[in-house]
């Protein structure tokens, strides 16, 4: 049977690891927000589809750890990791570096492809679901 202290526990550590409030965790795995709080005060124990719901969504949650315990969170190795063990870090920039990369490669594929290719449409998607969009760039 599962502690629900400990469990509650185990919860808020991958809210802190995602860097996630309650809420947003639970918008994230689809349950409601009452949900999560009945969990965490001990009001109610987690159901299956609850732990499948995080462990599917948290790919780097054990469902050993996350119900026993036992085991280690957070992974030693993330996915984000290179493939020399260090950890990628991603530089925030301002929109104008990012308009000029862009510009850059899209040069590149101009010299280099011979149909002439433009890029007309970037999308970057950050990790809490916001993104950016840029078009039509350069703007000549």
């Amino acid at each position: 049977m599962v502690n629900s202290d400990e469990f509650s526990n185990r919860l808020k550590e991958i809210f802190d690891y995602y860097d996630l409030s309650a809420s947003s965790f639970a918008d994230k795995i689809d349950v409601g927000r009452a949900s999560i709080s009945h969990i965490l005060s001990g009001r109610n124990k987690p159901s299956l589809d609850f732990v499948m719901k995080v462990v599917s969504t948290f790919e780097e949650v054990e469902l050993y750890w996350l119900l026993n315990g036992k085991g280690s969170f957070p992974p030693t190795g993330r996915k984000d990791d290179d493939e020399m063990g260090n950890k990628t870090e991603y530089k925030s920039e301002s929109k104008e570096k990012i308009t000029e990369k862009l510009a850059s490669i899209d040069k590149e594929i101009n010299k280099s492809s011979s149909t002439a290719k433009r890029i007309n449409k970037v999308i970057i998607f950050y990790s809490d679901g916001s993104f950016e969009s840029y078009e039509n760039y350069p703007k000549n």
